[in-house]
């Protein structure tokens, strides 16, 4: 990979346009920034996931672009080439998504990359996110968490992700919509087990609501409360006693040597296998390697 380094926007100059990912209101028109509406008054282009949408926005805010450009997960393959064009003949082009922050569960990380590779300046304008500002009032904890968008459908391909977060103890981050709510809930508390949770939706909006609890007590708050609306799901992350019991279960009748061998068996590197040997027993390298050699 090539070293990039882009100055502040402040600096340029050169004659080609720039990207500007506009954060917008998730719910409550009043979290639109300042600067967020200059930005979009001065961009010769903008570009939305939903035109639809953000017509209603603009109108709202007085905002009549020269050009309101369609980009969605459908449509990047073609449109993202031509909306580099118009950057690099010197239009300055503005990315919202439907709401929140662009290029989060949306295709707008493809043209930022497009952007990059052409060496166009990328500018964030900063604004809400629905997962940050559910996880802030979670209760759950904030110092460190996942971020895992929009789960598969299948439990299959859902079970292989969820694994893959299962030794984070950090808080796990989802969207959900309305209608696989419940599904995916049943679905976690049988891979994850019955974990404190969070299901928050309509943030910032007058219908605003958190429901915290396990996921078989909100499994079965939504048998009485039909869903409406999407949700941003916030799941408690591995506890320590179930990181310590998963880690301890399956070598516990090997020896030192057999452990280490198991992982080499698995492709691993004998110096590898003796690391990964010892994060299971909580031993460090060092002392995998003396009892070995003893």
């Amino acid at each position: 990979m090539t070293l990039h380094v882009q100055k502040s926007f402040s600096e340029q100059t050169d004659h080609a346009g720039k990207l500007y990912l506009v954060g917008t209101p998730i719910g409550n028109l009043e979290d639109m920034t300042f600067r967020a509406i200059k930005t979009l008054q001065s961009c010769d282009i903008i570009a939305a996931e939903d035109t639809r949408q953000t017509r209603k926005l603009l109108t709202h805010f007085e905002i009549t672009p020269s050009m309101l450009f369609s980009y969605h997960e459908h449509n990047k393959s073609a449109s993202g080439p031509e909306l580099i064009r118009y950057i690099i003949e010197g239009k300055n082009l503005a990315l919202v998504s439907d709401a929140g922050l662009p290029a989060i569960s949306d295709p707008g990380s493809d043209l930022v990359k497009l952007a990059i590779e052409a060496g166009i300046t990328v500018i964030p304008i900063p604004g809400p996110n629905a997962a940050l500002s559910a996880l802030i009032v979670s209760g759950l904890p904030t110092e460190r968490f996942t971020f895992g968008g929009f789960l598969p459908r299948e439990k299959k391909d859902m079970r292989k992700v969820l694994e893959s977060f299962n030794e984070s103890n950090g808080t796990l981050l989802f969207y959900e919509s309305p209608h696989r709510i419940r599904k995916t809930l049943m679905h976690l508390e049988e891979i994850l087990g019955d974990r404190s949770i969070v299901l928050a939706r309509e943030l910032t909006k007058r219908h605003e609501e958190f429901v915290r609890g396990n996921l078989r007590e909100c499994i079965e708050w939504l048998e009485q409360h039909p869903p409406l609306g999407e949700y941003c799901l916030l799941v408690e992350g591995i506890r320590e006693e179930e990181r310590k019991a998963e880690r301890e279960a399956w070598w516990q009748v090997l020896s030192l040597e057999e452990h280490v061998a198991h992982y080499e068996n698995e492709g691993n590197s004998r110096k590898d296998a003796m690391k990964k040997t010892a994060g299971d027993r909580g031993l460090t390298k060092r002392d995998v390697y003396n009892a070995l050699i003893e």
